[in-house]
């Protein structure tokens, strides 16, 4: 049974300072390294032949450190369905400092909320308009061929996936955590629907 593999990117710089990043294209922490390298080495047993990542660096190079730790040589495609949810107006901001200038009741509301955005930014709803799609069209069309199938992107990209894959509601998925740099892997059927879930911890 095919496979797909989601994997949060290790910490990155902006991760460590408490700040907004979305798409803004920050580097991996030595953390964040040492994370996806823990990654590779949980997913030792699983023969990928194809990997997806977004267009930022930190999903790239965590992609990279994971698939070396394997020893795979594998297409990568890299597109920005899967990037970060895009934070607009808070993007670079700490989160600290955000909530002084706007009070922490509307910042919540915007980072956790299914349908709010922040100001110039996307909700949750928005970044799986078009992550879901890309998911449909690309990522399930390798799993329907048989494939194991790697996805390293972000918290609110991959959180769009796992609604789906797990069909939760959007009251359900605002309470979703997605940690850095720790496997989920499914089973999926012919049909794209899930046999079974389960979540590498990095520090087993």
């Amino acid at each position: 049974m095919p496979k797909l593999v989601l994997v949060r990117h290790g910490q990155s710089v902006w991760n460590l300072q408490n700040r907004f990043t979305g798409w803004v294209d920050v580097p991996l922490t030595e953390k964040g390294k040492e994370e996806a390298y823990k990654a590779g080495e949980l997913l030792k047993d699983i023969r990928f032949t194809v990997a997806y990542t977004s267009a930022l660096t930190r999903a790239q190079e965590t992609l990279k450190i994971i698939l070396e730790t394997i020893g795979l040589y594998i297409p990568v495609i890299k597109d920005q369905a899967l990037n970060e949810r895009h934070y607009g107006a808070l993007q670079g901001l700490n989160k600290d400092r955000a909530r002084e200038k706007w009070g922490a009741e509307i910042v919540h509301l915007w980072r956790r909320s299914y349908d709010i955005p922040p100001p110039e930014g996307e909700s949750l709803k928005d970044t799986a308009a078009r992550t879901i799609p890309f998911l449909e069209r690309a990522i399930l069309g390798d799993i329907i061929d048989g494939h194991d199938v790697l996805v390293v992107a972000h918290g609110n990209s991959l959180r769009s996936i796992v609604m789906y894959l797990e069909k939760l509601s959007p009251e359900e998925i605002i309470k979703v955590e997605i940690p850095t740099g720790t496997p989920i892997v499914y089973e999926l059927d012919e049909k794209c629907n899930v046999v079974s879930k389960e979540i590498r911890n990095l520090t087993e």
